[in-house]
């Protein structure tokens, strides 16, 4: 007997019921896009990796520890999985001229892969969806993503959730405030823990948002950049906060507030919550002017964002907010295999009609008692179940037989127990199918 397989550690399946939850999720996301008139952007799993050490950072977690990287067998190349999908965006935009009619508003959906210690909510082949606006560089359109992630939590009824934002002003401001926060923790570097020692001269501003509790007090101290950003920086910022509150949301300024990635500057934001543990962030962006000419394309204003799915539905699970799956309007009956040449062509039919109508499915001894079928039309959730019936087709009929009450907010239906109804009126008895 074969060795048996499984998925790799950290990479789930996803299968009924719990995809119908991720399909409901995707549609309410792309009808929400819609709405803002962002398009949808499909780039590839596998990008060069030098595109993400060039565009993410060689210091940063995700390029040190995480990636997904390996060698093409056939070429050389030196390839990664997608850590995250902000810089293929950007790197299909420049490499398609995308921006030489203005600016684009853009969405993506899809898997990324890290390499890290599996979790709640947390994967190592886990799916993001992010929103990304190319070529505009006004506060309005910050402002417009974090209005439109706010429309997504009330779509999908979404509570707790808090803004926190800050300003990482530009390059030339973040070297001054780099400079002063090396030296503030060099002062202290007997208080330093070993990631932060690692990072003091890679990458400073990391340590601002470590998570251990016995460095707190001393990055509370630390020097705020803030205090080093200059006119346009400010005023950008001011203007920013100036539109949120036009909106009436609120937020909370979190100057320890930074991004793991280089490409940042201005504007970063993050959605928070406190009901999924350590894994509180659930959505997260800001502005990343640099970006398109860090990967060999000219200068570009951008900004965007991106949550993590499995945080959203876990959350929404959380919140009791999960819908129920869908279910056939309709399960078939039918007792006697001979009857299935006649039986699936009226199916088609419905299901052209628009009704959802799951046949019952025979062995290899045959189709199964009434009873088991009746059983499995019940399991399914079907509203309905339609007997095909030896001596109902013989008359040019079907029965139709109610399973379960109508659903919340639907009419009642006058059907008795079980009714019969001419096969040849297939519009007329899907029309009751779909209103039942």
């Amino acid at each position: 007997m074969a060795e048996k397989l499984t998925a790799v550690k950290g990479m789930n399946d996803i299968a009924p019921p719990a995809s119908a939850h991720w399909e409901w999720l995707e549609d309410t996301l792309r009808a929400l896009m819609r709405r803002y008139g962002y398009r949808n952007m499909r780039t590839p799993i596998v990008e060069p990796t030098a595109l993400f050490v060039r565009g993410l950072g060689e210091v940063t977690d995700i390029v040190e520890k995480e990636m997904y990287s390996f060698e093409d067998r056939l070429n050389g190349e030196q390839l990664t999985l997608r850590p995250e999908n902000t810089a293929g965006v950007v790197r299909a935009v420049v490499e398609a001229s995308m921006l030489y009619d203005g600016g684009k508003r853009l969405y993506y959906m899809g898997s990324m892969f890290r390499h890290e210690r599996p979790q709640r909510g947390r994967y190592r082949q886990f799916h993001q969806f992010g929103a990304e606006a190319l070529g505009f560089a006004g506060p309005d359109v910050d402002a417009e993503l974090i209005v439109l992630a706010c429309d997504l939590w009330a779509e999908l009824g979404l509570t707790g959730i808090e803004l926190e934002i800050n300003s990482l002003g530009q390059p030339a401001e973040r070297m001054a405030h780099r400079q002063a926060l090396i030296a503030y923790l060099e002062g202290h570097a007997d208080q330093l823990d070993e990631d932060a020692k690692r990072r003091l001269h890679s990458n400073p501003l990391r340590i601002l948002d470590t998570k251990n509790p016995a460095m707190q007090d001393l990055v509370n101290g630390a020097p705020r950049l803030m205090d080093y950003l200059g006119a346009e920086s400010l005023d950008h910022f001011s203007r920013l906060r100036g539109l949120l509150d036009a909106h009436g949301l609120a937020y909370r300024i979190n100057p320890r507030l930074v991004r793991g990635m280089d490409y940042y500057n201005l504007s970063v934001f993050e959605f928070v919550t406190t009901q999924l543990g350590s894994q509180g962030t659930v959505c997260a962006g800001g502005r990343y002017d640099g970006l398109f000419e860090q990967i060999g394309g000219k200068a570009a204003p951008a900004v965007g964002w991106a949550l993590g799915m499995e945080r959203i539905l876990e959350l929404l699970k959380e919140q009791g907010l999960l819908p129920e799956p869908p279910t056939p309007d309709a399960y078939a009956v039918v007792p006697d295999a001979a009857s299935v040449p006649l039986v699936m062509p009226v199916l088609r039919a419905l299901r052209q009609a628009g009704v959802s109508v799951q046949m019952h499915a025979g062995g290899a001894e045959g189709m199964g008692s009434m009873k088991s079928q009746f059983k499995k039309a019940d399991a399914s959730g079907a509203r309905f179940a339609l007997i095909f019936g030896a001596d109902e087709l013989q008359q040019g009929m079907l029965a139709l037989k109610p399973l379960r009450t109508p659903r919340p907010g639907q009419a009642g239906t006058d059907l008795s127990p079980q009714t019969l109804q001419p096969l040849a009126d297939v519009a007329q008895w899907a029309n009751l199918l779909r209103g039942a």
